[in-house]
């Protein structure tokens, strides 16, 4: 079965499942196979993949796991990250965090940075990537996300990978930046999210009773590990903003900044 023969059959049947985005999630499957990006698709239309992967990704695909699970890693900025169930899935909109942490880091000689709630380190490993000086401690409480998060850590040698709840008590040097994308769904608007979004860990999306639990610790707990007038970027719920810019208390500067789409995703301080 060829890469273009793929394709075709995989738009096919995922329209007549109602999958959405058919198209998108089919050639994401056929190149994936291939192992091929998905812009060599068109140079590589006769290469061969096995038709029983084929079967078994669709099936994975129309009983509700995410595409990113089924394929097994997904693109972050210059990168790519493994993923599975019990990892958070890097979205594009966390990106411009990340880019907006690596501008800062660059700025600063042999930065300490922090990524709070690593995940799959796809924040944190793409400062260490792009910032080679810097040494970025990634945290992250959940030992399924912590297994990607070594896996996705492997070559980099400025990462120093710390499997804690951020909850607890640390012993870690001061740093230059703190940056986090912790969860920050309200516990009850949890089971409304999308079918495939459930199938994402629920620590990694619950942020308690209001969401915010994790944004009072940072405030709370971590501010003592930030140098004087260092940044904090954070990443939030679109109608968080106010809430979370009156729970930083140990900060100052304190604004909010929009995401790709128009919404307010990011808030961006200084610690006093």
């Amino acid at each position: 079965m060829t890469v273009k023969e793929t394709y075709a059959y995989l738009t096919e049947l995922f329209n007549e499942k109602n999958i959405d985005e058919a198209e998108f999630k089919a050639l994401c499957i056929s190149c994936s196979l291939a192992d091929i990006k998905n812009s060599e698709f068109r140079f590589n239309g006769q290469k061969e993949v096995d038709k029983n992967s084929v079967n078994d990704y669709a099936t994975r695909l129309i009983n509700g796991e995410p595409l990113q699970y089924v394929i097994g890693k997904w693109e972050f900025l210059d990168g790519e990250f493994y993923v599975g169930e019990g990892v958070l899935i890097p979205r594009p909109e966390t990106e411009e965090l990340a880019l907006l942490a690596i501008k800062k880091s660059e700025l600063i000689d042999s930065p300490v940075i922090f990524d709070l709630c690593s995940g799959t380190g796809c924040i944190g490993l793409s400062i260490a990537k792009k910032v080679k000086r810097s040494t970025v401690y990634c945290i992250e409480k959940s030992e399924k996300a912590f297994e990607y998060l070594k896996k996705n850590a492997r070559g980099i040698s400025n990462a120093v990978l710390i499997h804690g709840d951020i909850f607890d008590d640390f012993d870690l040097p001061l740093a230059d930046l703190i940056i986090s994308n912790p969860p920050y769904i309200k516990s009850e608007e949890v089971k409304s999210l999308q079918k495939e979004v459930l199938r994402e860990p629920l620590s990694a999306l619950d942020g308690g009773e209001d969401g915010l639990s994790f944004y009072r610790v940072i405030n709370d707990k971590w501010s003592r590990f930030l140098k004087q007038g260092s940044p904090l970027l954070l990443e939030i719920g679109n109608e968080q903003g106010s809430e979370v810019m009156s729970i930083l208390t140990n900060y100052k500067s304190v604004e909010i900044k929009k995401d790709i789409y128009g919404n307010d995703r990011m808030v961006c301080a200084e610690k006093i």
